[in-house]
């Protein structure tokens, strides 16, 4: 829907997770573009009166700047829903699907996207070194739904297993304990059937994208587009684009793809509400390929729908086969983003 069609759009900012600092400065850089497109846009702080905020303040449309918990997986998606607000990025089982680390690696191996090897463990099952067993060194510990890699952790021998293991279980009562796998890190970005581009994120030799990195509290070189042959980048951009087909995510998208040594790529996770904070991955693309911030933010609004009314037309992998041009867009458009410290 043309966005001037919508007479109050409601920000939806803050939340009850871990992460609601890094939601905040999400939702004021969202206000500030609508505010400056001359639209009637509202703050909407998100707390358990949700509900009554929104129709205190008649919103037609909320534009999700949540991160985490409550406000990425599901949740406040289906209170939309509900209430028959059109919201911003993917539906209420999408949503969930891409926050469940372990559900949405099981989809994954269902539709044949490789994913690094992975096992779960459970609060008070065993031991986890017993349960490791042979599994090997390097690995990485995750909390299997926690977002912007809050609790995970490369691990290179049993002590710093239990120690992460342990860290992981403050955030979820499941782990997942996944083969590491060196390789050039690439994040996709789609924004509905368009594929905006990619970016190489390079933290310091033998470590990992993690919580601090991301926030730019540790050393970051961004390289966009990333180092990869055109052909390369190609099956980078189709196994981006099936992941979420996979998943059915709407709106923006950011896939994490591995691309290993030996040049297999893997998958690691779909992030169906990237950041658009300042030190988010997905503005920084969408600059490489000659989308200004609030380009994205009204590209974004315009792809505003509810869902649970039925789905929507063809696959976005099926558009793209039958126009011709999947994995095409791959590198196209995009400028040169020098090797910036993060």
């Amino acid at each position: 829907m043309p966005i001037h069609a919508y007479r109050r759009i409601g920000v939806l900012m803050g939340g009850l997770s871990s992460e609601r600092e890094l939601s905040l400065r999400t939702g004021e850089a969202v206000y500030a573009a609508l505010v400056e497109r001359g639209l009637d846009a509202v703050k909407i702080f998100v707390d358990r009166d949700l509900d009554l905020a929104l129709r205190a303040e008649r919103v037609d449309v909320a534009f999700l700047a949540l991160h985490g918990r409550y406000g990425e997986d599901g949740c406040v998606q289906g209170l939309l829903e509900l209430l028959g607000i059109p919201y911003t990025g993917s539906s209420v089982l999408s949503s969930a699907l891409a926050m469940d680390k372990l559900k949405a690696k099981e989809l994954f191996r269902q539709h044949n996207l490789p994913t690094p090897p992975y096992y779960v463990h459970r609060r008070g099952e065993g031991s986890a070194r017993e349960q490791h067993g042979t599994f090997g060194f390097p690995a990485v510990v995750k909390p299997r739904a926690e977002g912007s890699s809050l609790g995970v952790q490369k691990v290179e021998d049993e002590e710093e297993l239990e120690a992460a293991i342990d860290e992981a279980l403050r955030f979820d009562d499941d782990v997942l304990v996944e083969r590491y796998v060196s390789g050039t890190e690439v994040h996709v970005a789609l924004l509905g059937d368009r594929v905006l581009g990619a970016i190489e994120v390079a933290p310091p030799a033998g470590t990992i994208f993690d919580w601090s990195t991301r926030r730019g509290l540790g050393p970051l070189a961004l390289i966009a587009p990333p180092r990869l042959s055109p052909e390369r980048m190609r099956g980078v951009v189709t196994l981006a684009e099936r992941a979420a087909e996979a998943l059915e995510a709407s709106g923006l998208v950011e896939i994490d793809v591995l691309v290993s040594e030996r040049g297999n790529e893997f998958l690691l996770e779909v992030d169906t509400q990237p950041s658009l904070a300042p030190e988010g991955l997905a503005p920084k693309i969408a600059h490489a390929a000659g989308l200004d911030f609030n380009g994205l933010v009204e590209a974004m609004l315009s792809e505003a729908r509810l869902h649970a009314g039925g789905r929507a037309g063809l696959s976005r992998v099926r558009r793209a086969h039958e126009a011709g041009r999947l994995g095409e867009t791959a590198g196209r458009g995009m400028r040169p983003l020098a090797t910036e410290p993060h």
